[in-house]
């Protein structure tokens, strides 16, 4: 969709800003570029809607050269939200979302409508947000408008210079996550500046990483956190990137213990026999249709111990002393989640489900395990569970 080819834009004073730069964006991609300031991507992505020029080299938009297109045109069939947002002040909600499609010729009451759907969308209700003014807005609600009006003419690209840095912490991961619910919805090819190293690696479908002008490397956040391509680059995303590097790996079967498992109209004395037999402490409690109900220990089948609200009847069935299963996660969640869950429910283990079914538990050991095979598979080109992690024997 975007393609950079041996891009350079220098200046009169000899500044390189951008320096033979080639990359390409593929349709609905979302990449991001990161680096410190002054290292040329918010440059890089001036360039695709003509705002700077660059001094040689081609960029290709849909496998057109944007050189040859109107730069008027060209902006309006992208969308383009900066950190200052940029609203006009004079205008309410309603009408800086429909701004674009009112340029385009759109008649009034199409595009408000598309500006109402779009604020929807976004997460601001219409009826509520759309006749106020820009000033009576949070700058979480002002950012979530400029996102609206860069959609509103339903472009194909969309540019984001640093869209989230002018809001607190708690504001912006809440914006990330809401846009990251937009992406897999629409599908828009992205172009996302940003300095920090952890929001691309949230957002990002690939990462460039920029030095001074040049692209240092081209990845997925996996890669680029697991196998830095230069010094640079690992210095860049920091010490701690093994801990990011939490994020962006999956929970995969691969990573799985299968513990014991009862079932909730199992005899609970005979339960907790095979449970003693066995030496196993607790058990994962299934329903008949192996859907995750909750879990069990062997001590509390054995003495009638039922969950949090006090003792239980002795015998009878598994389902009469089942405890509330809460430290769970679908197939598929990051390990950074799985991790934190662990954590807030003080558990040595995680149940992972497919939707409904059942697959096996995560342990602090299986995420250990999983995070180096990922690593391993990235630094040498193979398939994750191709790798063969090797522990040190415990005395």
């Amino acid at each position: 969709m975007i393609r950079f080819e041996h891009v350079t834009k220098s200046y009169a004073d000899g500044t390189t800003a951008v320096d033979d730069l080639s990359f390409e964006v593929g349709e609905g991609e979302l990449v991001t570029l990161v680096g410190p300031s002054g290292c040329g991507k918010t440059t890089t992505m001036k360039m695709v809607n003509r705002l700077i020029e660059p001094t040689s080299g081609h960029i290709y938009l849909d496998g057109a050269d944007i050189s040859a297109i109107d730069p008027v045109e060209l902006r309006r069939r992208i969308g383009y939200v900066i950190q200052q947002v940029g609203l006009f002040p004079h205008k309410t909600v309603l009408d800086n979302t429909a701004t674009v499609p009112h340029l385009l010729g759109w008649q009034r009451k199409k595009a408000r409508d598309r500006a109402a759907e779009l604020l929807d969308l976004v997460g601001l209700d219409p009826a509520q947000y759309g006749d106020r003014y820009p000033e009576q807005l949070s700058g979480g609600q002002r950012q979530r408008v400029g996102v609206a009006r860069a959609l509103a003419a339903d472009p194909p690209v969309l540019l984001m210079d640093e869209p989230f840095g002018a809001v607190d912490p708690v504001v912006r991961e809440h914006l990330q996550t809401e846009f990251l619910r937009l992406q897999s919805t629409l599908h828009k090819t992205v172009l996302f500046v940003t300095h920090d190293i952890e929001e691309a690696v949230r957002l990002g479908d690939r990462i460039a990483v920029y030095g001074a002008g040049r692209v240092e490397q081209f990845d997925t956040p996996a890669t680029v956190l697991g196998a830095p391509a230069t010094p640079y680059v690992a210095e860049f995303v920091g010490a701690d990137r093994g801990l990011k590097r939490l994020s962006v790996t999956p929970i995969e079967t691969g990573d799985l213990e299968q513990p014991p498992v009862v079932r909730l109209d199992d005899d609970a004395a005979r339960a907790a026999g095979r449970l003693a037999e066995e030496g196993a402490a607790w058990a994962v409690v299934l329903d008949a249709d192996g859907s995750l109900h909750g879990w069990v220990s062997g001590a509390g089948l054995a003495a009638g111990t039922g969950g949090p609200g006090g003792p239980g009847k002795a015998g009878g069935e598994v389902r009469d002393h089942a405890r509330r299963m809460d430290a769970w996660l679908p197939l598929g969640a990051p390990l950074k989640q799985a991790f934190s869950t662990m954590l807030q429910h003080d558990a040595g283990w995680i149940a992972v489900v497919d939707g409904e079914r059942f697959l096996g538990v995560l342990t602090p050991t299986g995420l250990h395990a999983a995070l180096r095979r990922s690593t391993a598979a990235d630094a040498g080109h193979v398939q994750r569970e191709d790798v063969v992690v090797e522990s040190v024997p415990s005395a």
